[in-house]
């Protein structure tokens, strides 16, 4: 199937300053039937609150760290972390993913960012094949589309999305169920502008 710029702009309006970057990503990673193009651009756009955003918002409160985060925080340390968004992510991130501990900034510095946000050092370097990639580029539009399309392919979501089973392709992208009711409204969403294209 081919998909233009005009269906892509129809799904929402942020997604102009993607659509000649998402469109070159999903010709390159066989995202190319209807069903892979819907539920990956659904995701793309819960992932990014309607492609207005490419970097992961963590400027919680103490009383959202511990409902998001409980691991994490509790109402004992909660306090000291709220509305720091650079220490957040220090403290949620560290020791993982490829990440140092929490004063090595790792956290910080590999948040998630893309379309489809890639955390981590290890996502990071997975998708530069090896080699650091700058954080900042996944913040262009080529970068937040072409690790988004990345992303999908190595995670092997199009024959998820050939199955058209949203759960099983949100918890690729999630790892959980978080956002689904806003997923598959997007779903439907997309779907719409493909079809009247």
């Amino acid at each position: 199937m081919s998909f233009s710029e005009k269906m892509l702009v129809s799904i929402s309006p942020g997604i102009a300053k993607y659509s000649d970057a998402l469109l070159d990503a999903m010709r390159n990673r066989d995202i190319s039937t209807f069903l892979r193009a819907s539920h990956f651009l659904a995701q793309c756009a819960h992932e990014s609150s309607g492609f207005s955003t490419v970097v992961e918002n963590l400027n919680y409160s103490a009383e959202r760290l511990v409902s998001v985060f409980p691991k994490y925080f509790d109402s004992n340390n909660s306090k000291l972390y709220a509305r720091n968004p650079e220490k957040i992510a220090n403290r949620v991130y560290a020791n993982r993913m490829g990440n140092g501990p929490e004063e090595s900034g790792d956290g910080w510095k590999y948040r998630g960012r893309g379309l489809i946000q890639l955390t981590g050092k290890d996502s990071y370097k997975a998708y530069g094949r090896g080699v650091d990639v700058e954080p900042e580029l996944l913040e262009t539009p080529t970068g937040a589309a072409e690790s988004a399309a990345w992303f999908w392919s190595r995670n092997g979501i199009n024959a998820l999305a050939d199955a058209d089973d949203i759960k099983a392709v949100t918890r690729k992208v999630n790892g959980g169920l978080n956002g689904l009711d806003d997923r598959i409204k997007w779903l439907i969403r997309v779907e719409e502008a493909l079809t009247v294209g």
